[in-house]
């Protein structure tokens, strides 16, 4: 039975939100950026144009997330008053109230989004660890989870390389995730992910763990310049074919890029390889294999100057016992991150993508430190 004491503590919510992202302040905003775009020459420089549009659509959407939640509390409070007036049943009045509540929790949950690089997308790799075939099955399995999640999300995701598994799985992917907030989202996902379940790859059907590591980081856009040192560039070219180029597009020239430099975070002498068999080109190939380069160097630069270099290594534990983020145990039916203590039963739905709860709750928890 919903109370007008929960819908009191709603509108409360709303309120405190108004003052935290300073609603007023940004309808003033969205007006003078909106100005800059109706002069004549607006669209002469496009990348300074796209990014002021980018600002636009940014505002705009801040702006409808919180008038949806005030539309919402004043419909929620006219349920209540037919509720009272027998007009509509209780089932309806706590169909509006929980509405209303998952709107409030999913702007709060965005206003813990603050760090520059989560507006951006994110480049995500999954690495088979300890448990042989067992571990890359399991590795693949993670890579539809967040296939489905991005899709769920429509976000656009593409697998840029691929290494498959000796029998079955992969030994490693890297998938490129396209969209605003992609990264701030899924930077919860950064760690070593547990399976536990009765192995289809033993024949005596025992109980097997196995450990797959999960690493994001932001994807670059337009607006941030990052150098490279060209002397420090290497390349190889390779055909995509066999292990490694079956589930992607059928290419004919796969890259791999050797950047040596100095680690900003290490102070030390450092090498960054990344392979691309994305692009049926060449040249295609090459272009994103430099993005992904400068999204990996962004990273470290962003790591030195929040001075967070023994938290971040300190997430990227050994692939093994004790170093997991989240346990996902198949016969019991749970699925637990060990960060927050939240937990589900529903397996299959986590497996299918579902994982706002999760990314939630991390957030909620952790986002605003």
């Amino acid at each position: 039975m919903v109370t007008a004491e929960q819908i009191k503590a709603a509108a409360e919510r709303k309120d405190l939100l108004k003052k935290y992202l300073d609603i007023d302040a940004k309808k003033i905003q969205l007006e003078e950026e909106e100005i800059r775009t109706q002069v004549p020459d607006f669209w002469e420089n496009q990348t300074q144009a796209e990014e002021q549009m980018r600002k636009v659509k940014s505002l705009k959407l801040w702006i409808e997330l919180f008038e949806n939640i005030e539309n919402s509390i004043e419909e929620l409070n006219i349920s209540m008053e037919f509720f009272r007036e027998n007009m509509i049943s209780e089932n309806e009045l706590e169909t509006a109230y929980n509405h209303t509540l998952t709107l409030i929790e999913n702007l709060e949950m965005k206003n813990m989004l603050r760090n520059e690089e989560d507006k951006l997308g994110a480049v995500l790799k999954i690495v088979a660890g300890a448990g042989g075939t067992e571990a890359q099955d399991w590795a693949s399995m993670l890579m539809r989870m967040y296939l489905r999640w991005a899709e769920a999300n429509s976000y656009k995701a593409e697998v840029t390389n691929i290494l498959d598994g000796d029998e079955a799985g992969i030994k490693s992917v890297t998938i490129q995730i396209d969209g605003e907030y992609a990264y701030g989202y899924l930077k919860s996902e950064n760690g070593v992910h547990r399976l536990v379940r009765v192995s289809p790859f033993n024949a005596q059907g025992k109980r097997m763990t196995s450990f797959t590591s999960v690493f994001v980081v932001p994807l670059i856009d337009d607006t941030i310049e990052i150098e490279i040192s060209q002397a420090n560039l290497s390349w190889d070219t390779f055909r995509s074919s066999g292990a490694g180029g079956q589930n992607v597009n059928k290419v004919e020239t796969g890259v791999r890029l050797h950047y040596k430099f100095k680690n900003p975070v290490t102070d030390k002498e450092d090498e960054i390889v990344i392979e691309n068999t994305e692009s049926r080109s060449q040249l295609g190939n090459k272009e994103n294999a430099l993005r992904l380069l400068k999204s990996q160097l962004y990273e470290l630069e962003l790591e030195k100057r929040r001075a967070e270099t023994a938290k971040v290594e300190a997430g990227k534990k050994k692939i093994e016992w004790g170093s997991q983020i989240r346990s996902y145990v198949f016969d019991d039916r749970r699925v637990k991150d060990h960060r927050t203590n939240y937990q589900t039963s529903n397996v299959q739905a986590v497996m299918d993508g579902d994982l706002e709860q999760f990314i939630k709750a991390y957030l909620m928890e952790f986002g605003g430190k």
